[in-house]
């Protein structure tokens, strides 16, 4: 016999308590508290020990190298690592109709074309809205089966009787299971729902893709748990009136975790864009003051960005600091040296700064072009529009070395750019392109005497 007992978990990170609260002890959530009826076996059983599980020395273990297969879609190959994983448990988080069910939908349109079977579990649109969107697509595949179902049981019938390859569930917060009483999106069903999809993809060998909603803050909805139970977690990012969609891994126990890849929405679908750079730069063949282009790595690659920055009189007591796409905190750093180190005033000026594109910069590189930027508006003098900068600043001004130099002077020189501004450490070993012109520079006071 089994007793049943009242408990109250917080919705945001799973904290569990006896009785409600206010305020989470855990991670400080109001109001997040909900009831939940559990089930407690009376009496634990007797734990069979007759094991299936043997250790084993590690060097005597043998393993194949993990199958791999393509989406058919290069830039989430690249994302996932060089392709899906067979037996892997993929997340799939975005902004609600940001493209993830359009993205999946294409996806297994393409494993389909294929030969493999994919099952595509629909938990909130019905059968003919999900036909109706792969009819835009043309996703017509016949090894595509579609399934309108919330029940975590059924969908495990049907995958059981179907045996599919790939599984994709379209959403795992609307999939519930019968024997936890909470309602469906709670932690509790999050959970058990993840763990269930978990031991049916690796005792089977499915690759199942999950897709996850998220709070106003961007984080997966759901307990924290979720993603450490995934192999994969991709956040689909981008603004609804942008055309360009960014796909950017996260967590990956397959491959690197700062692979992003570039998707332009279209009314056929989600198109993969061969070139990155291209639409990182305004596309503006004569650039005005304050305009200034990096050479910035994500992942493998090497992607072009244009960085814009506005200097202007304030009318304000205190001077306003806008960041969008960098770190707020390292504009206000790099401001503080601009004053101390070259004499720039600035503390009646307000100062913005946007990365086109919406791309989101976090590297050291991208210090001496943010200085630049500032500068070139302040002064209302034009940056060398031939020109890429990259280099790290430090607190006293002087400009450090970066990594992988070598691959971002050879994308500039293919985007058509003809100088370069670097830290003078790079300059050693460098193998300058042909008609690329590559300044070293140590100090914040040699670009200013160089060039403003």
């Amino acid at each position: 016999m089994s007793k049943t007992k009242m408990k109250y978990v917080c919705q945001n990170c799973g904290y569990e308590s006896p009785k409600w609260l206010g305020k989470c002890l855990d991670c400080g959530a109001w109001n997040s508290f909900v009831e939940e009826i559990t089930a407690t076996a009376q009496k634990p059983g007797t734990l069979d020990i007759s094991s299936q599980s043997t250790p084993q020395k590690l060097k005597d273990i043998l393993f194949d190298v993990e199958e791999r297969y393509s989406t058919g879609m290069g830039e989430l190959d690249i994302v996932l690592g060089g392709g899906v994983v067979r037996g892997s448990l993929i997340l799939v988080g975005g902004d609600p109709g940001i493209g993830k069910s359009t993205l999946l939908l294409q996806v297994a349109d393409n494993l389909g074309n294929q030969n493999r079977k994919v099952l595509y579990v629909s938990g909130e649109e019905s059968i003919k809205q999900t036909k109706l969107r792969a009819s835009r697509l043309s996703a017509d595949s016949d090894m595509l089966f579609i399934v309108a179902e919330n029940n975590l049981e059924r969908i495990k019938h049907h995958v059981d009787a179907l045996k599919p390859d790939v599984l994709v569930v379209d959403s795992i917060q609307t999939v519930y299971g019968s024997e936890v009483t909470s309602a469906p999106g709670s932690v509790s069903q999050v959970r058990e729902a993840t763990n269930q999809f978990m031991n049916l993809s690796k005792k089977n060998g499915i690759s199942t893709f999950l897709v996850g909603h998220v709070t106003k803050s961007g984080s997966i909805a759901g307990p924290k748990v979720l993603e450490h139970m995934v192999d994969t977690v991709l956040y689909f990012e981008g603004e609804g009136h942008n055309l360009f969609r960014i796909l950017r891994a996260v967590k990956n126990r397959f491959g690197s975790t700062n692979e992003i890849g570039i998707f332009e929405m279209t009314g056929q679908g989600l198109k993969e864009v061969d070139n990155p750079s291209k639409i990182f730069l305004s596309g503006s063949s004569n650039r005005e003051a304050g305009s200034v282009v990096i050479p910035t790595i994500e992942g493998t690659r090497t992607v072009l960005v244009e960085m814009q920055c506005l200097v202007s009189q304030t009318n304000f007591n205190m001077p306003r600091r806008m960041a969008v796409g960098i770190d707020y905190n390292k504009l206000v750093l790099l401001i503080a040296v601009l004053e101390k180190k070259v004499g720039m005033v600035l503390y009646n000026q307000d100062v913005y700064i946007n990365v086109v594109g919406g791309m989101n910069i976090d590297e050291p590189a991208a210090d001496l072009a943010i200085v630049t930027a500032i500068a070139s508006s302040f002064k209302e003098r034009r940056f060398p529009e031939d020109m890429v900068v990259l280099g790290e600043v430090g607190l006293t001004g002087e400009i450090r070395a970066v990594n992988q130099v070598q691959q971002r002077i050879n994308e500039a020189a293919k985007m058509g750019f003809k100088k370069a501004l670097i830290p003078s450490a790079n300059l050693e070993g460098l193998n300058r392109p042909k008609e690329m012109h590559v300044v070293g520079m140590k100090h914040v006071e040699e670009v200013f005497n160089y060039f403003f």
